[in-house]
């Protein structure tokens, strides 16, 4: 898969529902903004939360956004395996699948 068009496709239906659905948009991007600026953790801790439960919930448009912040936020390949390493011993075989999903996304995206 092309990580980087994929993300680029999946922002674009996202502006095509923000224009069919304004006001629940603008809710669910206030509560990010919220839950991302608030509390204790840092923006990469809770990064790394979002794409734990994104591998559990087997979402890849989730997956390939959480993967793009944690770059974003500064994280390493290193704490992305232990992150996918308990992912998968949270969720098992479909998570296996999904955190080989998150690796690739990463790969791609730190080349790009």
């Amino acid at each position: 898969m092309d990580y980087p068009a994929f993300i680029a496709e999946t922002r674009n239906q996202s502006r095509t529902l923000a224009k069919a659905l304004p006001d629940t948009m603008k809710g669910f991007g206030t509560l990010s903004r919220a839950v991302k600026e608030g509390g204790v953790l840092g923006v990469k801790e809770k990064e790394f939360v979002a794409l734990g439960i994104a591998i559990a919930v087997r979402c890849e448009p989730c997956i390939a956004f959480h993967v793009e912040a944690l770059l974003k936020a500064g994280a390493a390949r290193e704490e992305l395996g232990d992150v996918l390493a308990m992912a998968i011993q949270m969720g098992g075989g479909p998570a296996v699948m999904y955190a080989g999903k998150a690796l690739a996304c990463w790969d791609q995206l730190q080349t790009a």
